[in-house]
């Protein structure tokens, strides 16, 4: 099999941008709306937001990878590193402090140009706990690169990035690619979600590091996104890859065949565009859930309100709804006073109730 880097037309990537023209006037649009939207809100709300859109993107980019983090301990460490916590929380999962740690360096250094020693740093902040693997450096072993899947005797070899001793030159190409192509420079690409995803497959392409480079990969596009918009993005591109990851590594896999890209930007432009309408989906909530909170705080009491909160932490809602079972177990307290609880928040009008016995539950009432 030849792959994209050994052929002649390597990095000089072509495509057909009629193929996505009309998307990417939805996102300029999706783009005017959103920058709108975030220009109304009141800084608690706009601070919410971002930190909600935060956590998704840590939480989503690790489970792509099969690592499964703390929802808390994420979010504990964003606020550490927006400096917003009063006292510095104490994170007991080094993982999911140093995925935290990344998401805000990202935002906060999005328009400086990328340099070798950004993407060092980065790497030490996501995988800075391993013992098992280099960080912070490209890799230099000598076997080959591999993306495999398949049982052991039936491996099946999707991709093979070029061999170690080529990645220094190669990330060095790509480094130099990048800023090129950033805004006000000589090769300025500029609409973003071309040039976002063609820095992820390149990198990707690439793949320089002995672990974390899909992680790696995804903050990259975001970068790329958040320089050509001028802004930091507001919107999580892992959680809609981590909707159907089938589709992402699929896509991924024929673009990384040969050099002409159309469908693999038709691809990632359509999945910026569906981060774009859940990031719009987020906003709306996250105003509904402070509206709601400003409008119920002083009738509640602290176990309740400890419930609406912990219901109210995803758009999604909160899985399967609240049970007094859940009741008891979130706030340690006894099956009458949980009952109670319910109760009240019923009468309020703040949660429904379906179902009844043991398949009572209680929903927040839209």
């Amino acid at each position: 099999m030849i792959y994209n880097w050994q052929q002649k037309d390597w990095c000089a990537f072509h495509y057909d941008s009629s193929a996505v023209e009309e998307l990417l006037f939805a996102i300029a649009e999706e783009t005017g709306h959103i920058s709108g939207l975030i220009a109304g809100l009141t800084d608690k709300i706009k601070t919410e937001t971002i930190i909600q859109i935060m956590v998704s993107e840590a939480l989503n980019t690790s489970s792509i990878e099969g690592e499964y983090l703390s929802r808390q301990d994420v979010m504990s460490s964003i606020k550490n590193n927006l400096g917003l916590n009063e006292q510095i929380e104490n994170i007991k999962d080094k993982n999911a402090a140093g995925a935290g740690e990344l998401m805000v360096a990202v935002r906060e250094s999005f328009f400086e140009p990328l340099t070798e020693e950004m993407l060092f740093s980065w790497h030490r902040m996501l995988l800075g706990n391993s013992t098992k693997i280099k960080v912070g450096s490209w890799r230099k072993h000598r076997s080959p690169m591999q993306i495999v899947s398949g049982s052991i005797g039936k491996e099946k070899v999707h991709f093979e990035a070029p061999p170690s001793n080529q990645v220094p030159k190669e990330m060095d190409r790509f480094i130099n690619w990048f800023n090129a192509t950033a805004p006000g420079m000589e090769n300025e690409i500029r609409k973003a979600p071309i040039r976002s995803g063609i820095a992820h497959l390149y990198f990707e392409s690439i793949h320089p590091f002995e672990d974390g480079n899909g992680r790696m990969g995804r903050a990259i596009a975001e970068k790329a996104l958040s320089q050509t918009i001028g802004r930091p993005v507001l919107l999580s591109l892992s959680q809609e890859i981590e909707k159907n990851k089938k589709s992402y590594y699929s896509t991924i896999e024929k673009a990384q065949k040969n050099n002409e890209i159309t469908d693999w930007l038709e691809y990632f432009v359509k999945l910026i565009y569906a981060a774009q309408l859940e990031a719009k989906k987020l906003i709306g909530f996250t105003l509904q859930k402070t509206m709601l909170i400003d409008h119920y705080k002083e009738q509640l009491n602290e176990r309740q309100m400890k419930v609406i909160l912990k219901m109210l932490e995803s758009p999604d809602g909160f899985k399967g709804g609240m049970s007094a079972k859940k009741y008891i177990s979130i706030n340690k307290t006894s099956k009458a006073t949980a009952t109670r609880d319910l109760q009240q928040l019923t009468e309020m009008g703040l949660l429904i109730l379906t179902g009844g016995g043991r398949s009572t539950h209680y929903f927040i009432k839209q």
